[in-house]
């Protein structure tokens, strides 16, 4: 059976969410929503929907998100039941209303195919809910590492809310915990996939929204997201480099590099920047990254 994850916070979308999951043809799934100490009280809404609506609901008595999302996701995770896939929705997202009934006519194809990963298509919206992408669409089965450099080509996008994940992957395997939880499920995709396929449904959409409440959209993060991003590339090189060809480590490198340059006076990006490359044993491109940044540094003053 399916499971369905929402991190509760805010209030401005969740009934479109939860609309979404009324929608769907096939109601074979249980929501399970994880209120995270959020000011605005969903109650009088989740009232409103409880006849239409399997739901568990969580109170936390503690606001964990702005600390850690990674833990936040992890903390909603632990109370959901015997369900062996999960969709991780956002408050803000929502599904066509196919999405489960179609999951559920994959689901098996996808695990003939070695697929630990399900992903459905998405649309990115705006806060009134009109579509400002195309549709995003994907080869029915992609090699995650492929789909990941199509990713950072700019071939595509993704976030977390359009997987499915096996629960077992996400108790054994886990989240990384990067901050805002940024290209946390970057990593997760490849990690929960072993490295392996993914398996996409295209006739089913989720609905990405895009506004000033949410993390994408924010541009008060920047810094965050740099050292979200840093510590990804960091970690895809000094732990997984050997899934990567030649090329696909140049461009890692090449963003890892990008990400230091943001912010080269971060201390903590140079102790993690030198033992990278020592053990890719990349010494001359250390040295070069090194001559630049100082020459960078000295015409900034």
């Amino acid at each position: 059976m399916l499971a369905i994850v929402i991190t509760y916070y805010k209030l401005t979308f969740f009934e479109a969410t939860l609309q979404s999951l009324v929608n769907q043809t096939n109601k074979k799934f249980k929501v399970y929503i994880g209120n995270d100490a959020s000011p605005e009280n969903p109650s009088v809404l989740l009232e409103k929907y409880k006849p239409q609506l399997d739901f568990n609901y969580q109170q936390f008595d503690n606001n964990l998100g702005s600390v850690s999302l990674v833990k936040q996701w992890e903390r909603c995770m632990n109370f959901i039941g015997d369900e062996q896939w999960v969709i991780i929705l956002g408050d803000d997202d929502t599904l066509s209303e196919n999405c489960v009934e179609l999951f559920y006519q994959n689901v098996n194809k996808a695990e003939m195919h070695n697929c630990d990963v399900i992903r459905f298509a998405t649309k990115v919206i705006d806060e009134k809910g009109k579509a400002i992408s195309n549709l995003h669409i994907h080869p029915e089965i992609e090699n995650s590492v492929d789909f990941l450099f199509r990713k950072i080509k700019g071939g595509t996008r993704s976030s977390l809310s359009e997987y499915v994940f096996k629960k077992n992957d996400i108790s054994n395997i886990g989240f990384k915990n990067f901050p805002l939880g940024w290209h946390s499920d970057d990593l997760a995709v490849l990690e929960f996939s072993k490295f392996k396929n993914i398996y996409t449904i295209n006739s089913s959409t989720v609905f990405v929204r895009l506004s000033t409440l949410n993390i994408s959209g924010m541009s008060d993060n920047l810094k965050q997201k740099n050292i979200a991003t840093f510590k990804f590339y960091h970690y895809l090189l000094f732990d997984k480099a050997t899934f990567f060809s030649k090329a696909q480590r140049e461009l890692i490198f090449f963003r890892f590099e990008k990400s230091f340059m943001n912010d080269k006076k971060n201390i903590y990006f140079w102790s993690e920047l030198i033992g990278t490359y020592f053990k890719n044993l990349e010494i001359k491109r250390f040295f070069r990254l090194l001559a630049n940044s100082f020459k960078t540094i000295k015409l900034n003053k």
